[in-house]
């Protein structure tokens, strides 16, 4: 099909089956479900990107950008990040790990910056034959149960825990319960006084397209005197295949918890000086952050905004540059924003008053097929040189109808800087009508490249963001 005709203009209206066919387009030309998420672009500097209303119409600058980033690349390192090392808990080992390759990879002056965050509990389900492959099995574990122990025992259903739903003997058994906050104390007691060796609690279902995401039970009154057996939190996606795992045959499940304290997270930091001047000079930041939630891979959410970071280091360190381009990876971004915040912090006023534009990457990959639009998405909601950049650089690529207008939103890193008066934004797609359609694999187990990275997606977004970080590199 031309891409030209992919996408309709903003709000029009067509007839069903003109409107099917252009979904159609939609998910092979964007990488969506309908297209394998590993699929390589193919496009060349001067064609029309998928999902484009025009050809586009770049400059000398943007060709620099455009012709050199490469979404292929990128996936090399969200193999490691998101396949090898797999979830990143903010201050475990897991994220160390990840500081020290993002720090090796980035291949400009580096610094590691650490600030002190909460204890983490953790868990991990195993089993042989193993669990299903396609998702990852860590868990939350209560920070009130047994910890550091590992135990094992066949598999029990009792639903909704109550003492009749129980068989006759659980002694020495898993039993996996359904969650009900207010009445989680009493379930673990009866699983207790009926010596069963673990509880895996399982939550409810949320309204599609969200997923319930794995936690950490706590359970009131249990500070003093621990549970003596571990208590695990699973995710929506990980309760359905024990469940469809025990209906088809008897399963055996092994419960291993872990205490993490005393933790250690670390912003990973990198810059370029610019062709004169640059330490009191203006700068153009490019940042990410690359913590994840319990028991997700991260893929999308922030594995991709970290390694357009990574790519755009690459190609940006041999193009001259006016200011100095700084690339801030954050540590524990999900715990609240707590790496950036302590950045910002640190942060002399002077040194504020340097940077001249923050480009915030968050969930910039995915496959989701309604993800159709680029987000715009400032704190304060007010248009700012970094909105205003990508922007630009959306209408010179051909993208610009399927970029949103300025949208008021926080809840990622461009919130820390907003808060004191630093431009910066946030990017991502997501879907067409609001910023809080996010796709089902958000937060779960479920965020793998293979269910939710799109490499065209990732290549139009490294494009948007390169030419218009570039833009403002160059004339600060």
């Amino acid at each position: 099909m031309d891409s030209r005709s992919e996408f309709p203009a903003a709000g029009a209206q067509l007839p069903a089956r003109v409107a099917a066919s252009r979904r159609r387009a939609l998910a092979l030309g964007l990488g969506g479900a309908a297209a394998l998420a590993t699929t390589s672009p193919t496009w060349a500097v001067s064609d029309q990107r998928p999902g484009a209303v025009r050809p586009p119409n770049l400059g000398a600058h943007d060709r620099l950008v455009a012709g050199r980033v490469s979404a292929r690349r990128a996936l090399h390192h969200l193999r490691h990040l998101s396949g090898r090392i797999g979830p990143r808990i903010g201050g475990t080992s897991a994220e160390r790990t990840a500081a020290r390759y993002l720090a090796d990879e980035l291949g400009y002056r580096t610094t590691l910056q650490p600030f002190p965050v909460a204890d983490k509990f953790l868990g991990q389900l195993s089993s042989r034959p193993g669990l299903p492959d396609d998702l990852d099995w860590q868990v939350g574990a209560s920070p009130q149960a047994a910890l550091d122990t590992r135990v094992t025992g066949p598999v029990v259903d009792v639903g909704a825990g109550a003492p009749e739903d129980y068989p006759a003997d659980v002694a020495g058994k898993v039993v996996l319960v359904d969650y009900v906050a207010t009445q989680r104390a009493a379930l673990v007691a009866t699983a207790v006084a009926r010596q069963a060796a673990a509880v895996v609690f399982l939550p409810a279902d949320l309204v599609e397209p969200r997923r319930a995401q794995a936690f950490a039970p706590s359970l009131p009154g249990s500070a003093t005197a621990p549970v003596p057996l571990p208590v695990v939190g699973v995710a929506q996606a990980q309760k359905h295949r024990l469940r469809q795992r025990l209906a088809a045959r008897p399963l055996t499940l092994t419960v291993a918890t872990s205490a993490h304290r005393g933790l250690t997270s670390h912003n990973v930091l990198a810059e370029r000086a610019p062709r004169w001047g640059g330490q009191d000079g203006p700068v153009v930041m490019v940042s990410a952050h690359y913590d994840t939630v319990i028991g997700a891979p991260g893929a999308n959410d922030d594995g991709s905004g970290t390694v357009l970071c990574l790519e755009l280091a690459r190609v940006l360190r041999g193009l001259p540059v006016d200011a100095t381009v700084r690339f801030g990876l954050w540590g524990s971004e999900e715990q609240g924003l707590l790496g950036s915040r302590y950045y910002v912090a640190q942060l002399p006023q002077a040194e504020r008053d340097r940077i001249v534009a923050v480009y915030q990457n968050d969930m910039v990959a995915t496959s989701w097929d309604p993800a159709t639009r680029y987000w715009l998405l400032s704190f304060d909601g007010v248009p700012n040189r970094a909105t205003e950049e990508v922007a630009a650089a959306a209408t010179r690529l051909g993208y610009q109808p399927r970029i949103s207008a300025v949208t008021r939103r926080g809840s990622s890193d461009h919130q820390s800087f907003q808060e004191v008066g630093i431009a910066s934004a946030n990017f991502s797609w997501r879907g067409e009508e609001s910023p809080a359609l996010l796709e089902p694999p958000y937060h779960s187990p479920e965020d793998t490249i293979e269910k939710n990275v799109s490499l065209s997606r990732l290549q139009v977004s490294l494009e948007l963001i390169g030419a218009a970080a570039y833009a403002t590199a160059r004339q600060p």
